[in-house]
């Protein structure tokens, strides 16, 4: 199935999203701290069009277990491979630098580790701990791998102390296969309908728009998304990082991703952010 006609009739007229130029002062505050406890954020990595507001907002989103993926999405510009072992030391150099950066919502996330026996998910367990340990008062939300949705491992999730939990199904149903050729819907289903299940906050789920889904796909997915419990839901644009990923096959204009924003809280969604620069982290302390 192809994007309505009427999406492709209207492309052309629709530019591409600018990306609003960050402060310099505080970026440069927040790189200088990062370093000092060589930490990087997915913010300052993935030169995130948000970061400004986000630090301004005091919240921030860290990546653990390095910067090598074990997968090859092709929307992804993070490097793959084989990754070095998890360092014991992360989760105390994250919590310092929260504690540094006076941040009062964090988020974890992580490149996909299938060639560590755990997936990586002690990683996730620790770094909790050590921000909990250092100030209970600060919120984490975790942004998961699929953890091939095996319940012994979603299970020590569940019980980690994390304040929200999130894995991105990233695209519709007939597109997965060749977004994300090493992972599975139903599977990113299958880990949201455990969270959703077992947790007792909330759980939240991300798509990218203008990969080549139609309409109808999306609000199936949508729908997919709501009955398996997930709660919050972000929607932005897909940008494409390189020439040798895949290509943006549309451009939203802004009235759609209000129409869209609409339709989910119509659906059931408890908090929705909609927006051609909206990533899965954005205002996650708001939502």
């Amino acid at each position: 199935m192809k994007p309505h006609s009427s999406n492709l009739q209207s492309a052309s007229r629709i530019q591409k999203p600018r990306v609003k130029a960050p402060d310099p002062k505080l970026i440069g505050q927040t790189t200088t701290i990062l370093r000092a406890h060589n930490l990087t954020t997915v913010c300052e990595a993935a030169a995130c069009p948000n970061r400004t507001e986000c630090y301004a907002r005091q919240t921030a989103t860290f990546m653990i277990l390095g910067d090598t993926c074990t997968r090859a999405c092709r929307f992804c510009n993070v490097k793959t491979g084989k990754g070095v072992p998890p360092d014991s030391t992360e989760p105390q150099r994250i919590a310092q630098a929260v504690k540094a950066l006076g941040l009062s919502y964090v988020v974890i996330t992580s490149v996909d580790r299938d060639d560590l026996p755990d997936l990586g998910i002690e990683q996730f367990v620790r770094t909790v701990e050590a921000i909990k340990m250092m100030d209970r008062s600060i919120k984490v939300e975790l942004l998961t791998p699929d953890f091939k949705a095996k319940e012994l491992l979603l299970a020590r999730m569940v019980s980690c102390g994390a304040d929200k939990l999130a894995h991105n199904e990233e695209t519709v149903r007939r597109l997965s296969p060749a977004i994300r050729p090493q992972s599975d819907y139903d599977r990113s289903l299958a880990t949201l309908r455990y969270y959703a299940k077992h947790f007792k906050g909330a759980v939240k789920s991300s798509l990218m728009v203008g990969l080549g889904e139609s309409e109808t796909e999306l609000l199936e997915t949508m729908e997919e998304l709501l009955n398996t419990g997930v709660s919050e839901l972000t929607i932005g644009q897909y940008l494409q990082p390189t020439s040798h990923h895949h290509p943006v096959m549309h451009y939203y204009a802004p009235e759609w991703f209000e129409r869209m924003k609409e339709k989910a809280y119509e659906m059931g969604f408890e908090a929705v952010a909609s927006g051609a620069l909206v990533r899965s982290s954005y205002r996650a302390d708001a939502l």
